[in-house]
């Protein structure tokens, strides 16, 4: 896995995605090279949180903001339900590490196949939330929600295995 870094200049479209695939490419660097039950492993106690967990976490965060909130999609949830709010985290299984990475993947591909179709400036509705939001604003929220998440995957890697890095 290799990842590219954002431009350091360029127009304003171009950098936003530049760092939302830098931190997406950081997401995916920080799960290579593990075995099911590593990516299972809740090594930060008492927090629920692996890094199975938050790469099914950030399959329903793209889900949620690209098909569901910009596209206007109804996306049957995947991992959360009423018994299991916390299913991203909760319900992983090493036997299906595999085909979340998969779904992760898909949802990534998903999400740019949407957001071509739309400019910076274009807004959408979010389900049960007031006001409008821009194109603009999805960017950044999701390159924080990246950061913060990698953040985290940084720590349990390194509790894993002891590997550490940007």
């Amino acid at each position: 896995m290799t990842r590219t870094d954002p431009p350091q200049i360029a127009a304003e479209r171009e950098l936003l995605q530049g760092f939302l695939d830098f931190h997406r490419q950081t997401l995916l660097l920080k799960v290579s090279g593990l075995s099911g039950e590593e990516l299972v492993r809740r090594s930060v106690e008492p927090s629920s949180m692996s890094l199975l967990g938050l790469v099914r976490h950030l399959t329903e965060v793209e889900q949620y903001w690209f098909k569901t909130c910009l596209a206007g999609e109804v996306v049957p949830d995947r991992y959360w339900t009423y018994e299991h709010p916390d299913g991203d985290f909760d319900l992983v299984d090493a036997a299906e590490a595999e085909a979340d990475l998969q779904t992760y993947a898909a949802a990534v591909q998903e999400s740019e196949e949407i957001a071509v179709g739309y400019g910076l400036d274009d807004t959408f509705l979010r389900p049960r939330r007031e006001g409008e939001y821009s194109v603009r604003y999805l960017y950044i929220h999701l390159i924080e929600e990246y950061a913060r998440h990698n953040g985290h995957a940084d720590l349990l890697r390194e509790r894993i295995d002891g590997s550490t890095g940007e």
